[in-house]
Parts: C-alpha cells; structure tokens; sequence
C-alpha cells in the first residue's frame, strides 16, 4: 500500500475530501481509516473567511496540516488542498486499526466506536496539537492510499452557522465509527442524505 503524494490534495478540495474516505492516516505507530470528513473552501463557514491571518495556510499551500484550538476544548486537524484556491479538509472521524490501546488510554475511553468519532477525538486520540500545523502530509502524519472503493454519503456540515446548505460533510455508508453529528435536530448517519459514489466529482 502506497502513500498518497502533495499532487493528491493539489486537487479540487471536494474531490479531495470525498478520495480521502477510505484512506489511511499513520501517525507513527497509530493507524486509521478516515471515515468521515468535511470540505471548507471560500465558503462563508471556512476559516479563510473568518480567520483569514491564522488560516493563510489554507490558501497559501496544499498537502500541508492546518491545527486549530475549537471552542477552547480540543485540537482540530485539518489537510490543506487545492493548488489554485483556499481550501482544507476537516478529519471528522477515524476508525481506529493500529496502536489501539494507546489510543485508548490517551482518550481514557475503551470503547472501539468512541475513539475517534469526532474531530477533538481523533487529535487526543493520535496526539495531534497545534506543533503540526505547517507540516507537510507525508513526515510526521502519513496517508495510505485506499485498498476499495467505499459508498460515501453526504449531508450539510456539522456546528456552523454559515453556508449551512451546502452538502460538504462527505463519510462511508453504515461505518459505526462516523461521529452521532446532529444535524436538524436529527442524528445523521446517511437516512436523510444523499448518496453518491467515490466516482462522481462535485465541483
């Protein structure tokens, strides 16, 4: 299994964020499947809107890491893409393969499905802090090509008050490990969202 190269997130960041499902992230002897995921660009939403100094990055590189402190919480971890635009892919959720106990004892949580489902999680889970912002994909936080194809739904992004109709929260059909996302009110795991395939390109 290959590792995925800067020309894979030079790409269109929807593209990007749909071809990531399926992937596999390694941070040193951590591994796991991205399952879910969410796409900022120059939406109202994205960081190069309402961050423009702390999210330059996005803009300014692709195949890079872009960390940022949420809420005062939790670290959220973030590719850059798009060699002409701004743009980055949220990493929503991850299904935990490798180094599962280390995993289990940074979250304090043993349950396989809980580990990562969420952004916040899957930093504490694989140790990610605002050190990695700026590092390229590739050195300390490696992504493995995909071994199949997944069927992906899509639904409205998660926590936003803006550009709230677009459908840019992209995650694997029936994956247990997708983060309980309330959207409407409802929790969302794929009954009220469109379902695509990894083929089809949204631009």
């Amino acid at each position: 299994m290959s590792y995925l190269e800067s020309e894979f997130f030079a790409r269109d960041t929807l593209t990007v964020a749909r071809d990531l499902i399926g992937t596999i992230i390694v941070v040193g002897r951590l591994e796991g499947r991205i399952v879910e995921v969410e796409a900022y660009t120059n939406d109202a939403a994205s960081h190069t809107v309402m961050r423009p100094n702390k999210a330059a990055i996005m803009s300014q590189t692709y195949g890079h890491l872009y960390v940022y402190f949420s809420y005062g919480m939790h670290y959220c971890m973030n590719f850059t893409t798009d060699r002409n635009h701004a743009g980055a892919v949220l990493i929503r959720a991850v299904e935990p393969l490798r180094g599962i106990p280390e995993m289990q004892r940074r979250r304090g949580v043993e349950e396989l499905t809980k580990l990562a489902s969420g952004p916040g999680k899957v930093c504490q889970a694989f140790g990610i802090d605002l050190s990695y912002t700026g590092k390229p994909i590739g050195k300390q936080v490696k992504v493995k090509e995909r071994l199949a194809d997944p069927i992906i739904l899509s639904s409205k992004r998660v926590g936003i008050t803006r550009a709230t109709e677009l459908e840019w929260r992209f995650y694997e059909a029936g994956s247990p490990y997708v983060s309980p996302a309330r959207i409407g009110g409802a929790v969302s795991r794929g009954s009220r969202s469109r379902r695509t395939r990894v083929e089809d390109q949204q631009t």
